[in-house]
């Protein structure tokens, strides 16, 4: 755990803060890190999710401090949609490359071909398509534990689920069967065919993961940060959406398109992830905008949650992140 230390020439009311926040964090580092060597340790085949995403990126980058100076334990997996963002791919690739890591890659278009995925026509939706296809790699590669960068503070269904998430040998979760966690003691255990999933930032909020971002100088996808894109807008009953205007999500008939500045909170598939209007373009910025705001990026952002109450539960339960 890295020491606090507190400019001289910054006046005592201003350091506090700092000093406080950087407590904070260290102590979430802390215990993901501790999540991290634990689940390693007694897994025979780990893997982690990275699609890129500020999430992700922050799980990858505490990976790195983990198990430093050595390389990363486990291969790094993506489920890709084929209707992802390019800058959120793009970004995937340098980084793999820049730790020199393994990455497997699942594709839903692959799922398509094989019969085990059937979608309603050619622009629609493939979000909820993932969890075919991660069952499909988990079961292809024999993984036994998969690292995940979902927080408790997104989504009803995600504040139900523990740090390690049992999976049967239909890569199911039940909510009711979860396994106790008491005094920071997780159970690994599997029988062949089953999995866990694991989310050492469980217990990190948005705001969290952004003076982390900050603390730490990590890279993002460009998408993140202010800059104009062509939206119309959708109402929904959470209030009102800008959808991006692009060839998976054309605008319809009578829409009219605004180029307006915009920051995406969360990223996804295209056809189901939408931004927000902001000029934060900095992560100081995004600090500031993320303190004020009243909804979590997946309810305020997101399409495929926007159906019902129980749509990220039911998903969940089908076998997605």
């Amino acid at each position: 755990m890295s020491t606090v230390q507190v400019r001289e020439d910054v006046p005592r009311s201003e350091a506090q803060p700092v000093q406080a926040r950087n407590a904070h964090l260290d102590w979430l580092e802390a215990e993901s890190i501790h999540i991290l060597r634990e689940v390693v340790a007694e897994s025979a085949r780990p893997a982690m999710l990275f699609s890129g995403g500020k999430d992700s990126v922050v799980m990858l980058h505490l990976a790195v401090k983990a198990f430093f100076p050595g390389n990363l334990p486990f291969p790094l997996v993506h489920v890709d949609t084929g209707h992802n963002f390019h800058e959120v791919i793009e970004f995937r690739d340098r980084r793999v490359a820049q730790l020199k890591a393994q990455l497997v890659v699942g594709h839903v278009e692959d799922s398509i071909r094989k019969g085990t995925v059937v979608l309603p026509g050619p622009l629609a939706s493939r979000n909820a398509a993932q969890s075919v296809t991660l069952l499909e790699t988990i079961e292809q590669h024999g993984f036994d534990a998969l690292f995940g960068g979902a927080r408790r503070d997104e989504e009803k269904a995600r504040a139900k689920e523990r740090v390690v998430s049992f999976r049967d040998s239909f890569g199911q979760w039940d909510p009711k069967a979860q396994r106790p966690e008491l005094w920071n003691l997780y159970n690994t255990r599997v029988h062949p065919g089953e999995h866990i999933r694991v989310f050492p930032i469980s217990n990190w909020t948005e705001l969290d993961i952004w003076q982390y971002i900050e603390r730490e100088r990590l890279e993002l996808p460009s998408i993140y940060y202010s800059h104009s894109r062509p939206v119309v807008r959708r109402q929904t009953r959470h209030g009102e959406l800008l959808m991006p205007v692009t060839a998976l999500t054309p605008a319809a008939e009578g829409d009219v398109v605004e180029t307006l500045p915009v920051r995406f909170r969360t990223v996804g598939d295209v056809s189901c992830t939408c931004p927000v209007a902001s000029t934060a373009a900095s992560n100081a910025d995004i600090i500031a905008e993320t303190v004020t705001t009243a909804l979590s990026e997946r309810g305020a952002t997101r399409m495929d949650d926007q159906t019902n109450e129980a749509s990220m539960e039911r998903r969940k339960k089908e076998g997605y992140f």
